[in-house]
């Protein structure tokens, strides 16, 4: 299993179960965790370099590129034609494509494209905490189970907890979703 599946730390939950990071179960649960959360915000959340993406002109000066950081912006085209950074364009770690020089994104479907770098090297921290947590829960709650009764003790699993959609998760999702082009 390539290291970049996953979008937590095997070694954070092994601490928590108490078992070995390279337990099969354990990994299982992260990946699930992990695919579950990519599939979510519908990109891979690792660092993508050169990623071709056609956007929809939205007639303003400004409009986001899909997936945030943006580490590196290579190419701008408006319907075919490439623009120079600086003089046509600047951009935002914060995805934010913006034309220059009293200029505004056509007001058109698919005319631009771009290629950029976006994504995160490190997992950021609230991302690994909710895969930490949907991943201790996958692998520790019995799947349908929301109340478990042993000898005179009994246990209640709340229904987000065991579906995974807890409101950190929700958050975490919100925050690093792909975002349409027409929002900035």
């Amino acid at each position: 299993m390539a290291a970049d599946e996953l979008l937590a730390d095997p070694a954070e939950l092994a601490v928590k179960l108490g078992r070995e990071a390279d337990d099969p179960q354990l990994l299982w649960a992260l990946k699930q965790a992990s695919r579950r959360f990519r599939g979510q915000v519908h990109h891979p959340v690792t660092l993508v370099t050169d990623d071709e993406v056609t956007l929809d002109g939205n007639g303003r000066e400004s409009l986001l590129l899909p997936v945030w950081p943006t580490i590196a912006v290579a190419q701008v085209l408006l319907d075919g034609v490439e623009l120079t950074e600086g003089s046509d364009y600047s951009w935002s770690d914060a995805g934010i494509l913006r034309r220059l020089g009293c200029h505004r994104w056509p007001d058109r479907l698919r005319c631009i494209t771009v290629v950029y770098t976006h994504g995160w090297a490190d997992t950021p921290e609230d991302i690994q905490e909710v895969i930490l947590e949907r991943a201790e829960a996958a692998f520790t709650i019995p799947v349908g189970v929301q109340s478990k009764a042993v000898g005179g003790q009994s246990v209640t699993f709340g229904a987000q907890m065991a579906a995974g959609s807890t409101e950190a998760w929700t958050k975490a999702v919100d925050r690093h979703k792909v975002r349409a082009s027409g929002d900035a």
